[in-house]
């Protein structure tokens, strides 16, 4: 059977956390208020798109396309963003909960999260050079092995990171937040 094509539309209010999205590629379109929860999304192909206000909470997202598709207001709580097809990735996300998401061992350059809340999420082994964070919450994310060069950490809230174990090269830190490189030193700052 072969895959459906769609162009320009708008998807509103639905839900597919039970009857999944039908497969095929969706270019230039929008969703609004849609529920993924729980459901499947994989081997999907999005050009274009835009996620406003839609729930993913773990989502199957296995193989599926996200090429420039940006993501507004959405909770996408344990997304397994890996999993994904890393071909022509680019992704964008502004005031998302991608709390306990993982991005282990993903090429992200330059990728921008604004007003993201960022919980327990793992970048393990992700390279985000010159990715921008302006006002996420990092609590208790994960960064090992994680190229972090030239990245703009100067509104984050929250976030731990280890300069011995992580690639901080011209990274950007505001003072307030230069605790969060201190944190394993178990110091005392007043």
């Amino acid at each position: 059977m072969a895959a459906s094509f769609w162009l320009d539309q708008e998807f509103t209010k639905q839900d597919y956390s039970q009857t999944k999205l039908p497969k095929g590629d969706y270019e230039n379109c929008r969703f609004v208020d849609c529920l993924f929860s729980k459901g499947f999304l994989d081997n999907q192909n999005f050009v274009e798109c835009a996620f406003e206000g839609c729930d993913f909470t773990n989502t199957n997202i296995s193989h599926t396309i996200f090429n420039d598709v940006s993501f507004e207001e959405c909770k996408m709580v344990g997304l397994q963003f890996e999993t994904c097809n890393q071909l022509l990735l680019s992704l964008n996300f502004v005031g998302c909960n991608l709390s306990v998401a993982s991005f282990i061992g993903m090429h992200l350059p330059g990728i921008q999260f604004n007003d993201c809340k960022l919980h327990q999420t793992d970048f393990s082994e992700a390279s985000l050079k010159q990715a921008k964070f302006p006002n996420c919450d990092f609590e208790n994310a994960i960064f090992e092995n994680t190229d972090l060069e030239q990245a703009d950490f100067t509104s984050a809230l929250h976030f731990n990171i280890d300069p011995s174990t992580n690639q901080v090269k011209k990274t950007r830190f505001s003072k307030e937040g230069l605790i969060g490189l201190l944190k394993k030193y178990d110091l005392v700052v007043t």
